[in-house]
């Protein structure tokens, strides 16, 4: 892989991160994003206590390691505690080139549900043409031991473009990091609509 195409890579990190951070969906030191570098098992992460908003294209806020977290250029930086999350997708489905995890509030709320996010919108029909699965993890990270919990998941649907971790967030994946914050993106939106028409169920607005 030639330089250019690494600082691509960092470019479209950069840009998912700031996108997400400016739309509200991941605030303060929380979330992580990654992209696999292609033709490596290695991924550009980001490093860990950071916020999206300082991610940088010139590297800055982001380290490199293989798929067990492991640092492949020491900068003194250390990887997310999500290494192991953003590693196993890579391992699990080779056509993901991206990876977004953000504790956006609407589907956090909508987790604590623990059924699956409907497609209560046509432009979710559209672009996914599959509800969101929310998944259970008893930890404020994905352990190696939760494997047989999201695996599956790809194993099921290799299309599969996101999932929701209840009370965590959402997990969102894409041929890059760009494809893969859009997604965050509508899976938010969508558990906004959701909760929105529930209460207005609830309240007889609608029939």
């Amino acid at each position: 892989m030639n330089m250019n195409e690494i600082d691509k890579v960092y470019y479209q990190l950069e840009t998912a991160a700031h996108r997400a951070y400016n739309r509200g969906i991941q605030t303060g030191s929380g979330g992580n994003l990654s992209a696999k570098i292609p033709g490596t098992q290695n991924m550009i992460v980001k490093s860990s206590g950071g916020s999206f908003a300082d991610c940088k294209q010139n590297g800055e806020g982001f380290v490199v390691t293989d798929f067990f977290g492991n640092l492949i250029e020491a900068t003194g930086a250390k990887p997310t505690r999500e290494s192991f999350l953003h590693g196993l997708l890579y391992q699990i489905n080779p056509e993901i080139g991206g990876v977004v995890h953000t504790h956006s509030p609407w589907s956090i709320a909508w987790s604590f549900t623990q059924k699956e996010l409907p497609m209560i919108t046509q432009h979710l029909k559209l672009k996914f043409g599959m509800p969101i699965p929310v998944v259970s993890v008893n930890s404020p990270m994905v352990r190696p031991e939760d494997r047989e919990l999201i695996e599956p998941l790809f194993l099921e649907n290799k299309k599969l473009p996101a999932f929701i971790l209840v009370g965590h967030g959402i997990v969102a994946v894409g041929k890059d990091v760009l494809e893969a914050e859009h997604n965050a993106e509508l899976v938010e939106e969508t558990a906004q609509i959701a909760i929105l028409n529930t209460i207005m169920l609830k309240l007889s607005i609608l029939e």
